[in-house]
């Protein structure tokens, strides 16, 4: 072949791929955590010389509102109208439609055949070729019923039906960018704690929820994290039989950055979402060896709901209080730590191998909600079995503008291990408040001493099979 021929054919490549390009049908989909996602199609589609589309086989949830068409053919090509058409095929629309029309009843004995006058749950009404009129009980007596042909204004598949402008009728390869509900995800999390309880590996999952009645095959997927304001109410979340894609091997992991005020993060390979369908895949490459600090905390009255807005002088006021001790587990989402990236909200499930038969066996669970990098996580997970606190009121005093209580804490540690417990304390009373006493100034918690405007703690050790005290006093004045 000679130069020129050579030419030639590379002109006519560089002319064909754009056009082959053009006309590969895809499917993206970006999915919110508020219950909803965003579909985005690249079709060919053919657009009569009336300019009448049939878009086939959308989202059953979809919210036809948000469709947007775009013609890649035919840039100056506009939608006029659209319809949605939603009026699936089912055994009732069928007899409905065949009314005064023609069918074949089958039942176990006999078969019928005539003109459908009506049917309900419990009958059918034919008149006979003969003129007769025959009622036919369906129940189990029915075993098929056949039908000339599938009437029109009937569908197997939801469908848009637009009326499209443009100069250039036939096919036509278009971009369709649609809302619909019955999407959503969330991240999944498990923290396997090493055996000092001091270190611990994380992995990350997404699971995506598919109910909106459409399978995305091949679809390049993106999640959305972070509270993303709409107009109406997001629908309920959605949930199906669970199918769990797990990464292949030595796959990369998804791809996470900042997206506006949000984080997305993009699966780098397609991946099929069934309806009907919970996929989990791998958000990241498993953190190994992460610093974790286990915590308990005593809270005797952590569940009573305050009212700060007054003054308390009962002295039975606040004296119901709880015995266990909660047990946290806390790491900071730092670079330094061996993580450091944003964490979408979801569900920590936290393991612990048995030494025994090397068994991870599960401990304990929380939620957590979107967190940054470089923030603190604190996930309680439980009670613990052998660290006991005790509360009581060993004094109170009140008279005009002015009260004063003296609180009794024990924390009693049955383990054969030192320990260090939080106690929490709601000065609830009033909110002018003096710590005139107490057993242990040097543990207090927080900066300058309180938690909050309402709240103080002490860090206080506990010693192996052994009890401390903590004993306050508190003047409030008003």
């Amino acid at each position: 072949m000679n130069t020129k021929n050579w030419i030639v054919m590379g002109l006519i490549c560089v002319m064909v791929l754009p056009v082959a390009a053009a006309e590969k049908e895809s499917v993206a989909l970006t999915v919110y955590n508020g219950g909803y996602g965003v579909v985005r199609e690249i079709r060919n589609l053919d657009i009569g010389a009336d300019g009448n589309v049939k878009f086939k086989d959308v989202a059953r949830l979809i919210d036809a509102t948000t469709v947007h068409f775009k013609s890649l053919t035919d840039a100056k090509a506009k939608l006029l109208e659209q319809n949605y058409q939603y009026d699936l095929v089912s055994a009732n629309k069928l007899l409905h439609k065949y009314i005064d029309k023609p069918i074949e009843v089958i039942c176990e004995k006999q078969t019928y055949s005539g003109t459908l006058l009506s049917f309900d749950a419990g009958q059918l009404v034919l008149r006979s070729r003969k003129g007769g009129i025959i009622m036919v009980q369906r129940a189990d007596n029915v075993r098929d019923i056949r039908f000339g042909a599938l009437p029109g204004g009937l569908l197997t598949r939801p469908t848009l039906l637009w009326l499209v402008a443009t100069r250039k009728p036939g096919k036509h390869t278009c971009e369709v960018t649609y809302q619909t509900t019955g999407l959503g995800w969330h991240a999944e999390y498990v923290l396997v704690l090493g055996g000092d309880d001091a270190t611990a590996d994380l992995s990350g999952w997404v699971s995506v929820n598919n109910a909106s009645g459409k399978t995305y095959k091949d679809a390049k997927l993106k999640f959305i994290a972070g509270d993303v304001r709409r107009v109406r109410p997001p629908a309920r979340d959605y949930s199906g039989r669970v199918a769990k894609g797990r990464s292949r091997g030595g796959a990369e992991p998804m791809r996470e950055k900042a997206f506006f005020e949000y984080h997305m993060y993009t699966l780098p390979r397609p991946s099929t979402v069934a309806d009907n369908e919970t996929k989990q895949l791998e958000m990241f490459t498993p953190a190994r060896g992460l610093k974790i600090e286990k915590k308990y905390l005593y809270d005797p009255m952590g569940q009573r709901r305050w009212h700060w807005g007054g003054r308390y002088t009962n002295q039975s006021y606040g004296l119901t209080s709880y015995k266990k001790v909660n047990v946290f587990i806390e790491f900071q989402n730092a670079k330094k730590n061996k993580l450091g990236m944003p964490l979408p909200a979801g569900k920590i499930r936290v393991y612990k191998q048995d030494p025994e038969d090397k068994a991870l066996e599960f401990i304990g669970e929380e939620r957590i909600d979107h967190t940054p990098k470089d923030e603190k996580l604190s996930l309680k997970i439980g009670n613990a079995f052998d660290v006991v606190g005790e509360r009581k009121q060993k004094e109170y005093q009140t008279r005009p503008h002015w009260s004063k209580e003296v609180i009794e804490i024990k924390i009693r540690n049955h383990k054969k291990t030192d320990i260090i417990v939080r106690v929490k304390e709601p000065l609830y009373r009033c909110k002018n408040w003096t710590i005139t006493a107490e057993s242990h100034p040097k543990q207090r918690a927080g900066e300058n001493g309180r938690l909050d405007s309402r709240t103080v703690a002490w860090d206080v050790p506990v010693k192996a099979e052994g009890e401390t005290v903590v004993t306050y006093t508190v003047e409030y004045t008003w």
